[in-house]
């Protein structure tokens, strides 16, 4: 005889008896599996809600990815910043010279390189295409430059100290500080977090409205099914629970279609990237898209699209007189 889960009321017509170990357990695989088959069985819709919910999630994914890798190359530029000196083409041969010896002797400076016009103008002539059109000119066009980068702990007030007395040396026409890329790298990556949370805001309340929309759909679609299941007395947590893991399925679809996304423009983009990197000296090297990446898209998806199932479960079964 089975054993009693609660003391019984006076309304009740017999004892509820406790369910057997793993009911519970069989009973979500089961709705589960019902679940999967009902968007198996309209494909086409559930095509549309997970397209639709990926174009929504990839966007602020995106923009977070932009984020990461932005201020991790902001943190690699600050770890070797300095400045440039560049030479007027009339300046006197000994001015470079002189000016990297005095650059070099500050405690402030870590490393001074003099390119000289002649190394400019081969460092030019070995890049592709550019030989044939070097050979035409009458005389070198390039000026003499200093690069010099800056001791770690360096300020930025001793940086402006040392472009100020760089630009006061002879012969030079322009200096150029790292500091003014870090700033303006700083503003946009400002930019880009406000949009971020911006965008993040206005997408994620698409998904729930794309997965309400769906999941409002199944319910008028199992409207029969719904008022048997009330009338025959069944709990608002087994009559919403479909409706939930409609909700969850559309959502998480839609974030892995979002991962897919953000994947393929990765590849996309990959070599026009490489080769920006590249004319700077530097490597391609982006981060931030990772298993963990591709979860917290897939878990947003899933949450946005129960937070959907709830709402337009309960709009609609209240109207019905099954939620109270």
């Amino acid at each position: 005889m089975a054993k009693q889960g609660r003391r019984p009321k006076p309304t009740d017509i017999w004892p509820p008896d406790r369910p057997p170990w793993g009911a519970a357990w069989r009973s979500h695989f089961r709705v589960a599996r019902e679940s999967f088959g009902y968007v198996a069985w309209r494909l086409g819709h559930t095509v549309l809600a997970w397209s639709l919910i990926a174009i929504a999630i990839a966007l602020p994914a995106s923009l977070f990815l932009l984020d990461a890798n932005l201020r991790r190359a902001a943190g690699d530029w600050q770890g070797a910043a300095g400045f440039s000196v560049y030479f007027s083409l009339a300046a006197p041969p000994t001015a470079g010279t002189d000016l990297a010896d005095q650059l070099a002797s500050m405690p402030e400076v870590a490393h001074v390189r003099l390119i000289t016009p002649a190394e400019a103008i081969a460092e030019l002539a070995g890049r592709g295409g550019m030989a044939g059109a070097l050979e035409a000119l009458d005389a070198n066009p390039l000026p003499a430059t200093i690069r010099a980068t800056l001791a770690a702990g360096t300020s930025k007030a001793e940086l402006e100290t040392l472009v100020a007395a760089a630009a006061a040396a002879q012969g030079v026409d322009e200096v150029v500080a790292e500091t003014d890329w870090l700033e303006r790298l700083a503003a946009i990556r400002q930019l880009v977090q406000r949009l971020e949370w911006l965008v993040a805001a206005m997408f994620g309340l698409g998904v729930v409205l794309v997965s309400s929309a769906s999941v409002r759909l199944a319910v008028e679609a199992r409207l029969a099914e719904v008022q048997v299941l009330a009338l025959v007395g069944a709990s608002r947590r087994a009559i919403r629970r479909p409706f939930l893991y409609l909700g969850a399925i559309y959502g998480g679809g839609g974030g892995l279609l979002a991962a897919m996304i953000v994947a393929g423009a990765l590849v996309w983009l990959e070599a026009p990237l490489a080769r920006l990197f590249a004319s700077y000296g530097g490597t391609l090297e982006v981060i931030g898209f990772d298993p963990r990446f591709v979860g917290a898209l897939v878990a947003s998806g899933i949450a946005l699209g129960v937070v959907g199932a709830v709402l337009a479960a309960r709009a609609r079964l209240r109207q019905l007189a099954v939620v109270t």
